[in-house]
């Protein structure tokens, strides 16, 4: 149910269903591609708690959500039943280097978590027959390794589908194509051409080159827009009656030939001009090379712009049988984790070392958006820091040419994966030692001089007067939106609430059914089952009302509102009615979190004295800047 709720909010944040061209997902990210972006409200989405950050790049509206996207995802997918409309959509303003980022995306990100566990697994195989643990004769090997290796031997058939539904053709049309490539007459012929050194084949007089297409990229996603391209136009000139066999009929007549005479070779030769090219840049300096991607690759991870190097690691795993790019991005990501972790050694708030502690755990299996986008970049030193870090490790690698035998996430489990088949050696340890010092350099840095003020901590149970004038440059007071008794926010039965994830703030437990607007504002958000209200108040402040704890379970019943989203209140202004009976005879408990969502905004949010009875319109909480 909360995933659903979630999802029909996200759903309203970007402009409705009718909005929404497609939408996909990766390990974290829900990635939007909109119609009219002008129609999509990121304010009101960051408003929501279960958002982490909304982010505009490559072309696509992306909702960062965390681990459980997936679950959000399919949410999405079940209530609004959105489905890709590849190819239906026009060249839009982006430019071509952001068309490229989207393509790249949207063929990857549905096998990504696949194509990372599949590395992993080979990275498990690699450390097993360095410890002498297997062999590769053993049946336990050969079995493993064909589950490991069966998603990269067979890129050109999964490459195929994917690519097919984003260029918006029949994508088991172009997965043939991908088949056609891999099909064992071709592998056949491949080795004896190999071993004749001729050409010993031909296509209507036409000289045939084979080229084992085995784990190849750009091939079958060039093949792929080929095919797409003609489907479009024969299904134009055919009749309805013929389109559903004669137009898959067509393509595969002329493109799997076109394929092996000219699109193949071609694709080929340019995936081996870019791999060598890689690789004479990289011997320039290796060093330099670690740094700068060490430095900015979690740059680029904010943009979206990684998904350009993505087929790149692929394409050097492809062609040269390994690749030295993807260790680069371990330090990268360890050191916003070893940011991450100064702040939360140093910081007093709970909200922030809750957070903090979760991010660490996502980042070290790879995801680095909840240490970035929650912790680290706000923080702006401590994501300096750990881009600094990031360098100096990835720098370390670099120099001993740590290099990876499998594609994967840039995670705890790539230390398997840069195992060579020859065991242990220095590059390894390089990797561990370049790894661990972008941590700690990044953690100490931060934990030293992270904190962007040396202001004294100023404790919640002050009184506002209390605090120093000298700190204190305004005062902001927000009225209490119920009647009924004040509740210390750390003693609410919601371990969300309680922590202070969601924002400092106090509870009521109600004595009358209303809810009030606590100051002049606009209502940002109003959830669909009307049990919270998110208000953007002309003072600054962004106060979330939450009525009840897992009321969002009751489905809209019980409350009444009384206001919807954008709507203009006054301080007074009724906004919501509910049953307290009806609710609480459905056995949950009342108790309202009245939480400043923006608390990282203000020195700190003071409550009035707990444990007081209040009334509506008193004062509440005193916001100090």
């Amino acid at each position: 149910m909360e995933y659903t709720i979630l999802a029909e909010e996200i759903l309203s944040g970007v402009g409705g269903r009718e909005n929404v061209k497609s939408v996909v997902h990766c390990a974290t990210r829900l990635r939007f591609k909109l119609k009219d972006t002008t129609k999509a409200n990121a304010q009101r989405l960051k408003l929501n708690p279960g958002v982490i950050m909304v982010v505009e790049s490559g072309g696509q509206f992306q909702v960062v959500i965390g681990n459980h996207v997936g679950d959000v995802f399919n949410a999405l997918n079940h209530g609004a039943e959105i489905t890709e409309t590849p190819g239906s959509e026009q060249p839009g303003s982006e430019g071509l280097f952001a068309r490229l980022i989207d393509v790249i995306s949207s063929i990857f990100t549905p096998f990504i978590g696949i194509m990372a566990a599949s590395g992993i697994l080979k990275g498990f195989l690699a450390l097993a027959m360095a410890c002498h643990w297997t062999s590769a004769e053993s049946g336990t090997y050969k079995v493993l390794f064909a589950a490991s290796d069966a998603m990269f031997y067979f890129f050109p058939l999964i490459i195929g589908y994917t690519a097919g539904k984003k260029f918006g053709g029949n994508p088991f049309i172009t997965m043939m194509i991908g088949g056609a490539m891999m099909h064992p007459l071709m592998i056949t012929a491949f080795n004896l051409s190999q071993q004749a050194g001729a050409v010993s084949e031909h296509f209507l007089g036409i000289p045939l080159v084979f080229i084992n297409y085995a784990s190849s990229v750009i091939p079958v996603i060039l093949a792929a827009w080929a095919s797409s391209w003609l489907e479009r136009r024969v299904m134009k000139i055919l009749p309805g009656a013929l389109r559903n066999f004669i137009t898959p009929l067509i393509c595969l007549a002329v493109i799997v030939p076109l394929t092996f005479l000219v699109i193949g070779p071609l694709a080929t030769w340019a995936s081996q001009q870019l791999a060598h090219g890689y690789l004479a840049i990289y011997n320039v300096s290796p060093v330099i090379a670690g740094a700068f991607m060490g430095a900015f690759w979690q740059v680029c991870v904010i943009f979206g712009l990684h998904w350009g190097l993505v087929p790149l690691m692929i394409n050097n795993l492809s062609i040269l049988g390994h690749d030295t790019m993807l260790p680069l991005l371990l330090p990268a990501v360890m050191g916003q984790v070893g940011a991450t972790l100064g702040v939360m050694l140093y910081t007093k708030d709970a909200r922030t070392k809750a957070l903090a502690g979760s991010a660490i755990s996502a980042g070290i299996f790879g995801i680095t958006e909840p240490a970035v986008y929650g912790i680290t970049l706000p923080n702006r030193r401590a994501f300096i820091f750990g881009c600094v870090g990031g360098a100096i490790g990835s720098a370390i690698l670099g120099y001993f040419h740590t290099t990876a035998y499998s594609f994967g996430f840039a995670n705890i489990f790539t230390f398997t994966q840069v195992i060579p088949a020859t065991g242990f050696d220095k590059t390894v340890t390089a990797a561990i030692v370049g790894t661990l010092a972008a941590l700690i350099f990044a953690a100490v840095s931060t934990y030293l001089f992270g904190q962007q003020t040396r202001q004294p901590v100023i404790e919640v149970t002050q009184a506002p007067d209390a605090v120093p004038a000298s700190i204190v440059r305004e005062k902001t007071a927000i009225s209490s939106p119920l009647s009924g008794a004040q509740v210390d926010l750390a003693d609410v039965q919601d371990p969300t609430f309680a922590s202070g994830l969601l924002g400092k703030g106090v509870a009521v437990k109600p004595t009358v059914g209303q809810v009030f607007a606590p100051a002049d504002g606009v209502i940002a958000s109003l959830f669909r089952t009307h049990h919270a209200i998110g208000i953007e108040c002309d003072n600054g402040a962004e106060v979330l009302i939450h009525v009840g704890i897992d009321t969002v379970k009751l489905d809209g019943q019980f409350f009444t509102p009384h206001v919807k989203v954008d709507d203009v209140v006054k301080q007074g202004d009724l906004l919501l009615e509910f049953d307290m009976q009806g609710i609480t005879a459905a056995g949950y408990d009342l108790t309202t979190p009245v939480i400043i969502t923006n608390s990282d905004d203000y020195l700190d949010v003071i409550p009035a004295s707990s444990g007081q009875d209040i009334t509506q319109n008193a004062p509440l909480l005193t916001l100090l800047r």
